[in-house]
């Protein structure tokens, strides 16, 4: 199985020898890579709607691994018994929702070894919420695919760390580590900011000064974060 760039990061990040719990699998195709090359032995792909579980299951029994790979109808977590994974990935869906599905399935996530998310919105709020629910970020990942940054975490229970507005938002293992993919997000933040900023001040307002005046302190974290490279 050969996974897109994006969902490669992410089973990257899944540690060895885990039984691992997909949320909104899809069409199961982080199960299947794990098992099928050896790095988890068994998992289960879980999906709240029908559809995407049957394509899961035909491209299970594709690759022989129906023994190994178990399917279930799900609303986040919901169906997941305590102690029947150490790891559970929720990726591709937006950071509100991953806190939903946090919030929805609590005891499940405080028994587990170490989870994966990939929030595909609203990151800092994700971040926010973990280190305010004692949970610690231990790796973190960035990707670039089709033109789209996609990056992502692996986390455990624990005390967390402090973080700061700019860790919040940009992520405080990426910066430390100075994340050549990160490095060239907030190149691109940096000029489309300026760029609606020239744009904005063409027009006048008190709402077009109060979000001029927000871009411009957005842009000066992202020049802050910059600087660390």
């Amino acid at each position: 199985m050969e996974l897109s760039k994006r969902l490669q990061a992410v089973a990257d990040l899944v540690s060895s020898g885990v039984t691992v719990a997909d949320v909104g699998t899809d069409h199961g195709y982080i199960p299947i890579y794990l098992v099928e090359s050896g790095k988890n032995k068994c998992a289960i792909a879980m999906d709240i709607n029908r559809g995407p579980l049957d394509r899961a299951e035909a491209h299970i029994r594709m690759h022989g691994l129906g023994e190994q790979i178990k399917t279930r109808l799900s609303d986040g977590v919901k169906k997941l018994q305590i102690g029947e994974c150490d790891c559970v990935i929720v990726a591709g869906m937006g950071g509100g929702l991953v806190i939903k599905i946090m919030e929805d399935g609590e005891e499940i996530f405080r028994n587990l070894t170490e989870f994966i998310l990939q929030p595909q919105s609203e990151i800092a709020k994700v971040r926010q919420y973990l280190c305010e629910h004692n949970y610690r970020i231990i790796a973190e990942d960035m990707v670039l695919e089709d033109g789209k940054f996609y990056p992502m975490m692996k986390v455990a229970n624990g005390s967390a760390e402090e973080y700061s507005t700019l860790e919040l938002r940009y992520g405080k293992l990426l910066l430390r580590e100075k994340h050549p993919v990160l490095k060239l997000f907030l190149e691109k933040e940096e000029k489309t900011k300026e760029q609606i900023c020239r744009q904005l001040r063409k027009e006048e307002g008190i709402h077009i000064a109060s979000r001029i005046a927000e871009l411009e302190n957005e842009t000066a974290q992202t020049k802050e974060a910059l600087g660390i490279y």
